[in-house]
């Protein structure tokens, strides 16, 4: 096969597209659906009817014109027999003109003009042996399997085509039938009947019905058209209103006409619609009062709490010269008076997400500084938890448009979490980037999580395990407002674990403002995850022996400022360390 040309090629992607835009156009259009259906099912209706009735006419009129022509061949046989049996020929010449008066004489029948021919018939000897016809030119239409078949007696016929001076043929028969003539012998006595009115009688029926079908299926479809359109032009109707819900235009109502269904469907819907309009108000008029109120306790605590905080900072100086019991008293009052700061700062945070009024203060900044940073306050707490934290950070600068006080905020939480899941173990935090997007992941080996919980690890004070204490006095918001804040940059932050290998999580914002995000340079399901093998005793997250070329650093640092490089290179407490481009001096906390 030739290849296509180039407007043959234009052409048939020209025709796939028309092809998928029908398609498309049938499968979100119910009415031409509906309106085609009907359509094919009616041509094919009224097709298999319009066979019928003309197969059942055509064989109606046929039989009844047969039975015609051979009743009235009979009558003009018996007449021709009984004309040549009375006649007193007695010569040759006499008897050929008798059967040409014959011939002549049969030509008009009872229902019209006909043709009639006279042969002699075969096997039959004599001197006398003459041929006559009204039209030479239609003799050939008696074939030769009629005139066998009259030798065996009785009346035969056969349907023939008539051919007419402009070239058309017209349907026609052929009786056939022997008499005995005197002096000559047998001879056989054909009449040809043209069915031409008959023809036209079955056209004129099968044009009438033609017609009808075309009429019924007009009507049909203008029926089916005004019905699906009264029926699903509500439809439409309902699905932009109920857009227009869904986009926030909670006044839009359908247009109710009449007293009939789609009147009564149309109420309905505005009924709905003003019930959800109704309790919508109601529960943002709630949300309204809900964050004013968290606001005001939030502004209104800070008074007696700054009053409450120096009155316990000046117990906790003097808790030297207290009892015991004392003494532990006043420590516990000021790690809760911190704790509870803390969640009176997460509270007003929270209500200013809540009611839209989150700024962000966005600059150019590098996000390997901020990890650090982040690193080094986290460094304390995971030298109190028996952990340590390993940083990889690229080579190139990792710049974005970051407001640095809430990226901070959202890597303190994420290390804290992780520190506080880890049990011991390693906390690994990694940053990469591409053209469009940075993005930090903090991994730890600690007790994990499953598929479900990473789900709502981001819900207010929502709590994988209730039984699970919170050693670090966190207020349960924190992992809430590091998702507002990445939501703020136009990122994301997720969440991956899994039972005994510990979590991931991974933040990723855009390098620049703008920049829908389609990916990470950064893998969320850490690559040397394999499936888990229930252990027989709880996994308690990874040992530290384990890890290949990492001493035991309770409270250090492990900085790798290549990761593309095969050869590691770990800060030890004793060594100097390494600089990342672009970041400043680097050191261990």
């Amino acid at each position: 096969m030739a290849p296509l040309s180039s407007w043959g090629r234009r052409r048939l992607v020209l025709g796939r597209h028309r092809a998928r835009g029908l398609v498309r156009r049938w499968r979100s259009s119910l009415q031409l659906r509906v309106l085609s259906s009907t359509l094919t099912i009616g041509l094919v209706a009224l097709a298999v009817i319009g066979v019928y009735v003309s197969q059942r006419t055509s064989g109606d009129l046929f039989e009844q014109r047969l039975q015609q022509v051979l009743r009235e061949s009979g009558r003009s046989t018996q007449q021709t027999q009984d004309v040549v049996s009375s006649s007193t020929a007695s010569t040759g010449s006499d008897v050929v003109q008798l059967l040409s008066d014959v011939t002549t004489a049969q030509r008009n029948g009872s229902s019209g003009e006909r043709d009639v021919f006279m042969f002699r018939a075969r096997g039959q000897v004599g001197s006398i042996g003459v041929a006559t016809a009204t039209d030479r030119d239609l003799a050939s239409l008696v074939t030769r399997e009629l005139k066998d078949a009259l030798a065996d007696g009785g009346q035969h016929w056969q349907s023939v085509a008539i051919p007419a001076a402009d070239g058309r043929t017209s349907p026609g028969i052929v009786v056939g039938q022997e008499v005995d003539v005197p002096l000559a012998g047998a001879y056989q006595l054909f009449f040809l009947y043209s069915l031409q009115s008959e023809q036209d009688r079955l056209d004129f029926l099968l044009q009438t019905l033609t017609l009808a079908a075309v009429a019924v299926v007009a009507l049909l479809g203008g029926m089916t058209w005004m019905v699906t359109r009264r029926t699903v032009h509500p439809v439409r109707r309902a699905a932009h209103v109920a857009d227009r819900l869904a986009d926030g235009h909670l006044a839009e109502r359908m247009t109710v006409r009449g007293q009939d269904e789609m009147a009564t469907l149309a109420r309905t819907f505005n009924e709905m619609a003003e019930s959800l309009q109704d309790q919508i108000r109601r529960m943002e008029e709630l949300s309204t009062l809900q964050r004013r109120f968290v606001s005001d306790v939030s502004h209104e605590l800070r008074t007696p709490l700054t009053t409450i905080r120096m009155a316990g900072e000046v117990i906790h100086g003097a808790r030297d010269d207290f009892e015991p019991a004392v003494k532990r008293s006043a420590e516990l009052l000021a790690t809760q008076l911190d704790r509870f700061e803390d969640l009176l700062a997460d509270l007003l945070e929270i209500s200013r997400f809540d009611a839209g009024a989150a700024v962000l203060d966005a600059e150019r900044r590098d996000l390997r500084d901020i990890v650090l940073q982040a690193v080094d306050n986290a460094t304390p707490l995971a030298g109190r938890r028996g952990s340590w934290l390993q940083v990889d950070l690229p080579d190139e600068r990792a710049d974005a448009d970051v407001d640095p006080r809430r990226v901070e905020r959202v890597l303190r939480n994420l290390l804290v979490n992780g520190i506080e899941r880890a049990d011991g173990s390693a906390v690994e935090v990694r940053v990469g980037v591409d053209a469009a997007a940075v993005a930090v992941t903090v991994r730890d080996h600690g007790v994990g999580m499953t598929a479900q919980e990473a789900l709502h690890v981001f819900d207010r004070f929502w709590r994988a395990d209730p039984a699970r204490a919170r050693t670090t006095g966190g207020t349960g918001l924190g992992l809430a407002i590091s998702l507002e804040d990445a939501h703020l940059h136009g990122g994301t932050l997720e969440a991956w674990g899994r039972p005994g290998r510990g979590a991931c999580f991974r933040l990723t914002l855009p390098r620049r403002a703008g920049i829908r995000l389609d990916g990470s340079p950064l893998p969320l399901v850490p690559e040397d995850d394999e499936p888990a093998v229930a252990p027989t005793t709880p996994a308690r997250g990874t040992d530290p022996a384990d890890l290949p070329d990492l001493p035991p650093m309770t409270g250090e640092i492990a900085i790798v400022s290549n990761p593309t490089d095969p050869a590691r290179t770990d800060v030890r407490p004793d060594d100097p360390a390494p600089t990342a481009p672009g970041a400043g001096p680097r050191g261990r906390s």
